[in-house]
């Protein structure tokens, strides 16, 4: 199912429209610049694992109206150069995201968490349950990759925001605190952010954080977090003041969202902000999607209503944003118009050479009249509506459309 080499690679933008492909076309499986693998469904939601034993691993989900949905980890093998199916186990709706424990060094279980009508955190069986210490199969659904049972995924829990019904508000999106990696902080469209105590299964705190759904969340540090909404605005929030946010940005002022120009004079409309993406290199910067716009919004929080850059360079809606997890002045951007794009945001006032200033978002702004074109481009085979930088394995990018994950070489 998984293959390598299989097609050009990031066409660098710095020489030419269309310039050659990075790194060759090299010979050896190992040395390839593509890998693709094609699940048997739709891919929605798909992360990185983030532990240095298990390289080249990823998570993924499958999009499908009817019950039961699917949850798929696959790994690269170097040697052979294909991606392969790890275990897969059953989900009943489409995950809306999936994350592993951040824990690079594997001093905790090997968890993985999916966001969907609840927060859902799984245990991946490791190398020593086969030796008839495997956790309990209860609730883990059917396990069986390659023709051959696996030891069983075991659903270690199941969180509920909600303390006065089974049911909750279906939750959009999540995100694990590496700093601090008992909390997550989950957002549902009945306007609130859950922080989680995972350890000890409780909500720690929950907020009434927008005024309509909320779409996206990131962690900024241990006990900071920011969140976009249905009602156009980034706000960020502080868990030793939870009863004060500050709002960073709203899509309906300065240079907000599509429709920021109101027609008959009143206040310009927000558009909903669907995802969010927070420097973990530079936390002074932070970048946001409008829904159904080509743009992506570069925002200091030092600063806030003016965004630092616009980046105007895709063709239709984005989807996905991921900022490097080495550099503080890359980002990549994925979209209906099947390109992934990086940026380097080095002369916007980002990263180590600039941001000091008071008068970077005066330069950042006049730059962006012209428009700020991007490094590197990569052309799918369909619309991009996932992508993720690896954090561990900073010299490499997955992105999914349609049925087709692949992972790229920087």
């Amino acid at each position: 199912m998984g293959g390598g080499g299989d097609g050009d690679a990031w066409a660098d933008q710095e020489q030419g429209n269309g310039g050659g492909s990075r790194g060759g076309g090299g010979g050896e499986a190992k040395r390839s610049e593509i890998y693709t693998y094609e699940a048997g469904w739709h891919i929605y939601a798909m992360n990185w694992s983030v532990r240095r034993d298990k390289k080249y691993r990823l998570a993924m989900a499958s999009l499908l109206e009817q019950v039961p949905n699917r949850v798929e980890v696959v790994q690269l093998d170097e040697a052979s150069g294909d991606i392969a199916p790890v275990l897969a186990f059953d989900h009943q709706y489409p995950p809306t995201k999936t994350m592993f424990i951040p824990d690079p060094h594997a001093l905790r279980p090997d968890l993985l968490a999916t966001s969907a009508d609840h927060l859902r955190i799984w245990r991946i069986p490791s190398a020593d349950d086969a030796d008839g210490d495997a956790p309990s199969a209860n609730n883990s659904g059917s396990v069986r990759c390659n023709g051959a049972p696996q030891p069983g995924v075991e659903l270690r829990c199941e969180l509920n925001g909600n303390r006065n019904s089974d049911y909750c508000g279906p939750l959009t999106s999540f995100d694990w605190n590496d700093a601090d990696p008992r909390r997550i902080g989950t957002s549902s469209i009945d306007t609130t952010c859950t922080i989680w105590d995972v350890e000890r299964e409780a909500v720690d705190t929950q907020l009434i954080a927008h005024d309509k759904e909320v779409y996206d969340i990131a962690w900024g540090g241990a006990g900071v977090f920011a969140s976009v909404s249905a009602d156009g605005s980034v706000r960020v929030f502080d868990l030793r003041d939870k009863e004060h946010s500050t709002i960073i940005y709203e899509s309906g002022s300065g240079g907000g969202g599509s429709n920021s120009g109101a027609g008959d004079g009143g206040a310009a409309s927000p558009t909903p902000l669907v995802r969010l993406g927070w420097n973990k290199q530079d936390p002074r910067y932070m970048a946001t999607i409008i829904m159904d716009s080509p743009k992506v919004v570069v925002l200091d929080i030092r600063y806030p209503t003016l965004p630092v850059v616009e980046l105007h360079r895709h063709h239709a809606p984005v989807n996905a944003i991921a900022w490097a997890p080495h550099s503080s002045c890359h980002i990549c951007t994925a979209g209906d118009d099947m390109q992934a794009l990086i940026w380097d945001l080095s002369s916007m006032g980002t990263g180590s050479n600039g941001g000091n200033n008071g008068n970077g978002n005066a330069a950042a702004a006049a730059a962006a009249e012209g428009g700020l074109d991007p490094i590197l481009a990569y052309t799918a085979g369909a619309e991009i509506e996932q992508l993720q930088w690896s954090a561990t394995q900073p010299d490499w990018v997955a992105i999914a459309f349609a049925n087709k994950l692949q992972i790229l070489r920087v």
